[in-house]
């Protein structure tokens, strides 16, 4: 255990010095006539196979830049992981939003397992063993060809009887019906913990929207979850409503990256096309994940204020990627929303 422990990476900088029984490897788009032409097309509706690996091992950091000014590619884009020739994949999310940039835009994420750096790179570092085989696609399910790089940078090292494995589930409701509770994944069954939440929350009212609390049911939970939330920008690790004052003491919102938490995008209304007011969050449950032995539900409230000192049960455009690490095999995953469902405007 102790060899594995050093080889994934949880000891960090302390273990970089001890000798460890790995061999690193990489997979990518590099050009291989010499030409530096690095990168690859991906035609509409093509299916591309982006890593397959003969295990045992485990992929350390995955690296997918791209050369396209489509902004509707962010989400024409469907990434999906397979572990071990499973047919059900265990990750199925449109690329920009596993890489914390669902609005189809560049912001700056600077946190532990995700960073999105100038140039809209997109790097994810968690961790994502296998045993016989890892598989990676992205899918254009666009109408128009798109060009991307990527690398995959992986160890092929033991893998020990009690790893988990890797997953990451997209849903979206646009708008969220009127009293409705937002699910950010259902269906979970087995062990494992779940590590994080990336939301995009498009504000559909005037006024503060973020009352509503995250609720974790685990383990038979009915009427009560097991662990409750104190508000939507208490879960993101924010207060008071995510607002700063500029130099005049005018209010607006302030957007932060941090290692654990962040609300690194907010898209303003521009008076003209761009009407609503759009952010995007991230938590990583990294120091606090949350165990469950048997099942787990996560749900947020959209809850804002309305006359009277009322809550306002929100109808707002909401998507979000949960992602966990579970024993296999694991629930299939609902069907992924069609093109024009996931689309952004």
């Amino acid at each position: 255990m102790d060899s594995f422990m050093d080889a994934f990476g949880s000891s960090y900088i302390e273990s970089l010095a001890v000798e460890k029984d790995f061999t690193s490897k990489r997979i990518s788009s590099w050009d291989r006539t010499g030409k530096n032409n690095d990168f690859v097309s991906i035609a509409a509706h093509e299916n591309k196979v982006l890593a397959e690996i003969k295990g045992p091992g485990c992929i350390k950091h995955f690296y997918a830049p791209t050369l396209t000014l489509d902004p509707f590619f962010y989400r024409n884009a469907v990434l999906r992981m397979y572990w071990d020739g499973e047919t059900n994949p265990s990750v199925d999310c449109p690329a920009g939003d596993f890489f914390c940039a669902g609005w189809n835009g560049y912001a700056q994420v600077t946190s532990l397992p995700v960073c999105v750096n100038p140039g809209s790179a997109w790097n994810c570092y968690w961790e994502m063993p296998f045993r016989k085989k890892a598989l990676i696609t992205l899918e254009n399910i666009g109408e128009d060809t798109q060009t991307i790089f990527w690398q995959v940078d992986y160890t092929l090292t033991d893998v020990p009887d009690d790893a988990a494995y890797f997953h990451a589930q997209f849903r979206r409701s646009n708008p969220l019906p009127y009293g409705d509770v937002y699910t950010i994944v259902d269906g979970i069954r087995g062990q494992g913990q779940f590590v994080g939440t990336y939301m995009c929350w498009g504000v559909n009212n005037n006024g503060w929207w973020g009352e509503g609390e995250i609720k974790f049911f685990m383990d038979g939970d009915t009427e009560f979850p097991t662990i409750c939330g104190t508000g939507t920008e208490d879960y993101f690790c924010g207060s008071y409503g995510f607002i700063s004052r500029d130099e005049n003491g005018k209010q607006k919102y302030q957007e932060y990256t941090t290692p654990y938490a962040g609300m690194p995008q907010v898209i303003r209304p521009d008076g003209v096309y761009s009407a609503n007011t759009r952010f995007g969050l991230y938590r990583w449950h990294i120091m606090d994940p949350v165990r469950f032995e048997k099942d787990l539900k996560v749900t947020m409230q959209a809850l804002g204020w309305r006359s009277g000192g009322r809550y306002l049960p929100m109808q707002d455009d909401l998507a979000s990627v949960a992602y966990w690490y579970q024993v296999e095999p694991h629930a299939k995953f609902p069907k992924l929303p069609d093109k024009d469902y996931l689309e952004i405007q």
